[in-house]
């Protein structure tokens, strides 16, 4: 960093002294020699061709894999390039934090688009600017729900165990207990959840489509938890929403979801996006940033942050969160993808999900690998088999093809996306064949 810093050493030794220092060693002459580094022990510098040689040298260790059947919460669809010829613009990339609204206009429109998206995607009244990921939204949903009277969180035993992860987390840290509705069936027992449901009940969460890649049964989970005066949290895959009915249709006051799928790269993690929208009652309860639409003093379309329920920007007793940030960035990257695909672009790749999956489903049954439930699903399903998963997975391994995610010895949680062909998917089955055989 040496020659980002605008001042010489004489310059920095004369800034020491006025303030009564010898030398950068006097400065830091509180700490204790114990735990003060004196010598990094760098190697010598090196050209930038040489740093591109090795980084080349660590990537290339890395497996690539020809095709992909995991899912599990991160999903490998095609992102059209454009998504990344814009959001890697300079202007976006180094964008900050909107405070100054009067020179923040285009950040704050490009959170307001992907707020209008998310409201159309999930048929809520209100989304905010985004968060971290999607356990941290469904955990901010759940501290959304918890009032005086309201104190206890339901969550069914469906859900993706990493999100169940996040959401006891926080309410661990909230001192809010948290009960798991069984599961049955591979699908949320509901008449068990009628029945452990009591009036402290604060919100009931499920996954539409949930772990396993069922298809629960929104609408009466709504009832089960309306019923006891308590709310109803939907975690949902947004590209599934394009051909199956939204959460505000199926009765839920808040969706929340990982935005991972619309345009975000796996990229070993993140970073992703969680979104969360809700009913117009519970707006002044969703933490972090809602972007506004108004006009300047000119009459002219201008944006402004509007609604902050963060302990930064009002009283700390009266905030829902203490959540710092949104994921601009990949906020934006969500409403690029969007619009490049558009409404019928997504339902396309909705339903190219959804009968891939189904086409290789079935041709998996074919050859032994039972389905292990007997529902209805979007692009993921269990199978069980009786050869050892693991040499099914390392046999599909040794072909470069990822397989899916192993819940037991003997089960397999697969994945298809539009991105899987016919002819791999069949290479998927041959290879099992043989395993199996």
């Amino acid at each position: 960093m040496g020659r980002y810093v605008p001042n010489t050493k004489e310059e920095q030794l004369k800034m020491l002294n006025e303030i009564g220092y010898k030398d950068f060693d006097d400065l830091f002459s509180v700490i204790p020699d114990s735990v003060r580094l004196k010598d990094l022990d760098l190697p010598a510098g090196k050209s930038e061709l040489e740093v591109s040689r090795i980084i080349s040298e660590m990537a290339a260790k890395n497996k690539q894999y020809k095709a992909i059947y995991r899912g599990a919460g991160a999903y490998d669809h095609y992102i059209p390039s454009i998504v990344k010829q814009i959001t890697s613009k300079e202007e976006f990339v180094t964008a900050y934090t909107p405070y100054q609204a009067e020179i923040s206009q285009g950040v704050l429109q490009s959170i307001f688009e992907y707020q209008t998206a998310i409201c159309q995607l999930t048929g809520m009244d209100v989304s905010n600017a985004s968060v971290y990921d999607g356990g941290t939204a469904a955990a901010e949903a759940c501290a959304m729900c918890k009032d005086r009277k309201h104190s206890t969180v339901y969550v069914s035993e469906t859900t993706d165990p990493k999100v169940v992860s996040v959401i006891k987390t926080y309410c661990f840290g909230s001192n809010t207990e948290v009960k798991m509705v069984p599961a049955k069936n591979g699908l949320t027992d509901m008449d068990e959840a009628a029945k452990m449901m009591t009036e402290g009940a604060a919100c009931l969460y499920i996954q539409q489509p949930n772990y396993y890649g069922q298809i629960e049964d929104a609408h009466k989970a709504a009832d089960v938890a309306h019923n006891i005066g308590a709310k109803l949290i939907m975690g949902v895959n947004p590209v599934s929403l394009a051909i199956m009915e939204t959460p505000r249709e199926a009765g839920a006051d808040i969706a929340v979801g990982e935005g991972q799928p619309l345009g975000l790269p796996i990229a070993f993690g993140g970073p992703y996006i969680g979104f969360m929208a809700c009913v117009s009652d519970m707006m002044r309860k969703i933490p972090g940033r809602i972007v506004g639409e108004t006009t300047d003093d000119a009459g002219n379309r201008a944006f402004v942050l509007t609604l902050q329920a963060r302990e930064q920007h009002i009283r700390r007793e009266k905030s829902s969160s203490n959540i710092c940030s949104n994921e601009a960035l990949c906020a934006m990257t969500v409403s690029v993808y969007l619009a490049a695909v558009g409404r019928d672009g997504l339902e396309t790749v909705a339903n190219a999900c959804a009968s891939k999956a189904h086409y290789l489903q079935k041709e998996l049954e074919k050859i032994g690998l039972k389905k292990k439930f007997d529902g209805e699903f979007f692009h993921e399903f269990v199978t069980t088999s009786s050869a050892p998963a693991d040499k099914i997975l390392a046999a599909l391994d040794n072909k470069g093809i990822l397989g899916g995610l192993k819940l037991s010895d003997n089960e397999i949680l697969w994945c298809a996306t539009e991105k899987n062909t016919k002819a791999s998917m069949d290479e998927v089955v041959a290879t099992v064949k043989e395993v199996c055989a």
